[in-house]
């Protein structure tokens, strides 16, 4: 199965540079998944025609694109919709939901918080918000402006939580193991968090990145992405690419630093980052699926032998360790490989 750069993007006329520099890099070619093909009946040639597809997705690319997913457009229309109004109010209005000085949480809004003189920050606004379980939602953090903010809100959540369910047990058995090989490691209180940002137009020389490069330490994480502005780059080795910004409802899919445990580092989770453009300002939604801080996040059994040993120390909380570190620049997966 190839896999390859879209070739009409490769070499960019050179006047697109100027405009965007962000063109230099090459474009990828996002994988689609059909979930509706997936869930279809296990043993049909179509079905296992589609693991295939999520598995490859998953160990050459590093995302994916699901589509057919049962989850209307209009949804997430809407989500998209409440996202823009609230970053269009004004500052004293966004303030409402600012997190309180010197908390650490994410939760709230503001930019990042300066901890250290070395740390490097990120060219946005930003609101986080935690939708489950249900008693860690800090409800005076949440917009009461715009009015159907929150409605909209948990209306996605329940239908994204049972799509992240849904994918997690196709992941399993992509690669023979049983369905709920990594539901069991995520747990019975795992915590959804979204992070919604506005990303402001910044003009240079050359690509400015408005949000540092990392990976997430998510098991899962969705991406909704603003359709006419593109902005997300990955990295393969040591060059970054452009992906492509794809239409509501398909929903872009990467595996995180979780996900890379649970698998022995079949599925990888990439560095990431987002490019800021020149002209024009652009929102984006994330939802992080992160799996119940009290379990132990390993290598699952099936995936361990002699041929291939477990890759990475067991962690718990791997979150809790995440943050500090990512503010400086740095990946606690590394540090728990062997």
């Amino acid at each position: 199965m190839a896999y390859n750069v879209l070739p009409s993007t490769v070499n960019p006329p050179r006047e697109n540079y100027l405009h965007n520099p962000a063109a230099i890099f090459p474009l990828l070619q996002i994988p689609k998944v059909d979930l509706c093909v997936l869930n279809s009946e296990p043993s049909s040639p179509e079905a296992t025609q589609e693991l295939k597809i999520l598995r490859f997705a998953l160990t050459v690319c590093g995302f994916f694109q699901v589509v057919n997913h049962g989850i209307d457009i209009s949804p997430l229309e809407e989500l998209y919709d409440v996202t823009k109004r609230f970053f269009l109010l004004p500052p004293e209005e966004k303030h409402k939901c600012s997190r309180p000085v010197g908390d650490l949480d994410l939760a709230g809004f503001g930019n990042d918080q300066i901890l250290t003189q070395h740390q490097t920050l990120d060219w946005n606004d930003v609101l986080y918000l935690d939708l489950y379980p249900e008693d860690q939602r800090t409800l005076k953090l949440w917009p009461d402006n715009p009015n159907d903010f929150r409605k909209v809100l948990l209306e996605c959540r329940a239908k994204l939580q049972k799509l992240n369910e849904l994918i997690l047990k196709a992941m399993a058995k992509s690669l023979n193991l049983e369905d709920n090989t990594f539901l069991k490691q995520y747990g019975e209180s795992p915590r959804v968090l979204s992070r919604f940002k506005s990303h402001h137009p910044c003009s240079g020389s050359g690509p400015q990145v408005e949000a540092k490069p990392h990976s997430d330490a998510s098991a899962l994480t969705f991406f909704l992405q603003d359709k006419p502005v593109e902005a997300l780059q990955v990295l393969r080795g040591d060059k970054w690419f452009r992906l492509p910004a794809i239409a509501h409802p398909a929903i872009l899919v990467m595996p995180g630093d979780q996900a890379e445990i649970m698998t022995n580092g079949l599925f990888k989770s990439l560095l990431h980052r987002f490019v800021a453009n020149s002209e024009r300002e652009r929102i984006s939604i994330s939802i992080f699926f992160i799996p119940d801080k009290e379990n132990v996040i390993e290598p699952a059994e099936g995936l361990v032998d002699e041929k291939r040993p477990s890759l990475y120390r067991p962690v718990v909380d791997y979150v809790g360790a995440f943050y500090p570190e990512h503010r400086e620049g740095n990946r606690v997966i590394d540090a728990l490989k062997k």
